[in-house]
């Protein structure tokens, strides 16, 4: 019979439950940061950044838009690529994006119940944009009358 002076939870105090791959899961790094720890140690703190493209369907909402993005994906089928289209919900403090704006997705902390996105303007213009950007080089009209008084 053995019997056990200490605890048997002692021999486990070594053991650290900080490991970012604990449960099997993972961590892809984007950007990488060095933190310090409580024991001093600088350690690697690793962050996955989720960042999508798409363009804006919907407005009305404060501070909200609704914006849907398009990706490709193999029919399970046919082997074909088929447009899969979704509408993720992102948070636009300044309601600065309209319809039709093209915008860049990034995960957040979630904001509400469907709001864990941010939206950040992305680089392509809009049809809108592109109209005005032309009407404001195009040529003012010329002072003819249309109507001869003779």
């Amino acid at each position: 019979m053995v019997i056990l002076s200490s605890s048997p939870l002692l021999q486990f105090k070594s053991l650290s439950l900080a490991n970012p791959f604990l449960h099997g899961a993972a961590v892809r790094t984007a950007n990488p940061t060095l933190r310090p720890s409580s024991s001093g140690q600088q350690s690697l703190e690793i962050k996955a950044m989720r960042s999508l493209q798409g363009k804006v369907v919907c407005s009305t909402n404060d501070k909200t838009v609704a914006v849907e993005v398009v990706r490709l994906a193999p029919h399970p089928k046919y082997k074909r690529r088929v447009k899969k289209k979704k509408t993720y919900q992102a948070h636009d403090p300044l309601n600065q994006f309209k319809v039709g704006d093209f915008v860049r997705l990034e995960k957040h902390r979630p904001i509400s119940k469907t709001k864990t996105f941010w939206a950040f303007p992305f680089g392509r213009k809009t049809n809108v944009e592109a109209q005005a950007e032309a009407e404001v080089d195009a040529p003012q009209e010329l002072s003819i009358p249309l109507e001869s008084t003779s």
